[in-house]
């Protein structure tokens, strides 16, 4: 298992262009990413108030989900979701797959993207980005090549280019493929075109799950992706 090391970038070292990209990617973006995500979990508040009584009524407690992710810099954090699934399991006391814990209630929240509202405050705090590539699971760190671990290099987002280009429908090639695209040409103009496009995708649902499973299938390395 190879140590992965938090990735740091050495102002000293930065082309005049990496300047200009780090300013937008650190600076500019976060204080939008902040401004932008206490304005709309303001203006969503009665939206978020009513979904989360009707996870308590459907699902029960706790309504939300909370899960170590790898973010920034490798860095662990808990990424904050609406549950979308039941805790059945089974007679040993294990999970049961989360095609058979996945309720039609939580499929129309993940349809509408409802469950991902609370990642507002992973925003707000500065764990999460509004734009960038998706949070995944920690174990992965030590699976990801050497190229596919630079979509660490910048906050993971709640929506990203990977999302707005096949999202759950791509396979996990691809999918950093997208990523670290991302990483290399963060700009204004394409997190405005990456907003634009999801909104579209919102209206059309696409790409919401893998096929066979309820989102994606776990990734076990490259040489099985």
């Amino acid at each position: 298992m190879r140590h992965i090391g938090p990735i740091r970038l050495d102002q000293r070292m930065l082309t005049k262009n990496t300047k200009r990209s780090w300013l937008y990617c650190f600076v500019i973006k976060r204080a939008i990413d902040f401004s932008a995500a206490l304005t709309v979990a303001v203006l969503l508040s009665p939206l978020i108030a009513v979904v989360a009584i009707l996870i308590r009524i459907r699902l029960g407690s706790p309504v939300l989900f909370r899960q170590p992710r790898a973010g920034l810099n490798n860095q662990v954090f808990h990424v904050c979701k609406f549950r979308s699934m039941t805790d059945e399991r089974d007679p040993d006391g294990n999970l049961l797959p989360d095609e058979v814990r996945l309720t039609s209630f939580g499929k129309t929240l993940r349809k509408l993207s409802l469950d991902e509202l609370p990642q507002l405050w992973n925003v707000i705090r500065g764990d999460m980005s509004l734009i960038g590539p998706r949070p995944l699971l920690v174990r992965y760190l030590d699976r990801y090549s050497d190229e596919q671990i630079r979509r660490h290099e910048v906050r993971p987002g709640i929506t990203g280019w990977a999302q707005v280009n096949g999202r759950n429908e791509i396979d996990w090639n691809k999918k950093f493929q997208l990523d670290v695209e991302y990483v290399d040409n963060c700009t204004f103009l394409m997190d405005v075109k990456i907003v634009l496009q999801t909104i579209v995708c919102l209206i059309t649902r696409d790409g919401i799950s893998a096929s066979d499973h309820a989102t994606m299938p776990e990734f076990m390395g490259n040489s099985s992706s």
